[in-house]
């Protein structure tokens, strides 16, 4: 398990660092790590699995001013490491993903504060000083301050993830089972969290049609999804050529010459 833990470690650095260094391109996405991590663990089924339910979970949350969401990327490897190296099942797995995620996310802002925010004033200054100088701190910032929680995910699932199973075996069956399906309810409500920042009146009409589509035409999500494609195509180029003509009719306007036809007459 120590070895299994190494592996992962090294492969969560890699990825934060390389995210942070370019400008984050999504690569601490539970979807990346998670089949990423089950991979590495030998379970690359059981990481695609979880890895698509916590990105359900996870997509709709963001950080808006104070608020502190729960780290999507530390919970997803520590929860797909629990699940595949115990024999838990995924929705065991998910359950406790949302609390590691919380706790991870306090200790990170914790640490942040404790690092970084005496440091501010400095960068500061140095910002508007010496740029390569700053340059060169930030990058290794970027490089240095990873390790702690690299060695925090080592050590959790080292030797956190037995000692986690050992206490949830000795819960009751009520609460395993409220836990399963706290978790399979999460994921309606990361998607709810995510509708209820896209909803309008204009996407409302494919959310009924998708619902109609799966409930009682009992089509799979890969039918769904290709329709879902070939109409937003459509729509799309529908509303480009809109917008070409106005711009074209506005030129027309401007310049007082008749638009010039490129389509023949056939009839």
């Amino acid at each position: 398990m120590v070895q299994a833990a190494l592996s992962i470690a090294i492969a969560y650095y890699v990825l934060y660092v390389i995210d942070r260094l370019t400008s984050w391109q999504c690569l601490q996405r539970p979807i990346v790590v998670a089949p990423l991590a089950g991979l590495i663990l030998g379970d690359f089924r059981t990481g695609i699995i979880m890895g698509a339910s916590l990105e359900s979970i996870f997509m709709g949350i963001s950080a808006i001013g104070g608020s502190i969401p729960a780290d999507a990327m530390s919970s997803s490897v520590i929860a797909v490491a629990y699940t595949i190296l115990t024999g838990a099942s995924a929705e065991e797995g998910l359950a406790i993903a949302m609390p590691i995620g919380t706790a991870l996310a306090s200790f990170n802002a914790l640490l942040m504060a404790v690092i970084s925010s005496p440091l501010a004033p400095h960068w500061e200054n140095l910002a508007t000083s010496n740029i390569k100088k700053f340059n060169l701190e930030t990058v290794l910032v970027c490089l240095l301050l990873p390790l702690i929680l690299t060695t925090v995910l080592f050590i959790a699932v080292a030797y956190g993830v037995e000692g986690l199973n050992n206490a949830l075996a000795v819960l009751p069956s009520w609460v395993m089972r409220g836990l399963t399906v706290s978790s399979s309810m999460m994921v309606a409500v990361g998607f709810a969290i995510l509708t209820s920042m896209i909803w309008d009146k204009e996407v409302s009409a494919f959310f009924f049609v998708g619902y109609v589509l799966a409930a009682y035409l009992k089509l799979g999500a890969l039918p769904i999804a290709i329709i879902g494609f070939a109409c937003a195509a459509a729509l799309f180029f529908s509303r480009k050529r809109l917008l070409d003509m106005r711009k074209e009719f506005q030129t027309v306007g401007a310049n007082g010459k008749a638009p010039v036809e490129n389509e023949e007459d056939f009839f």
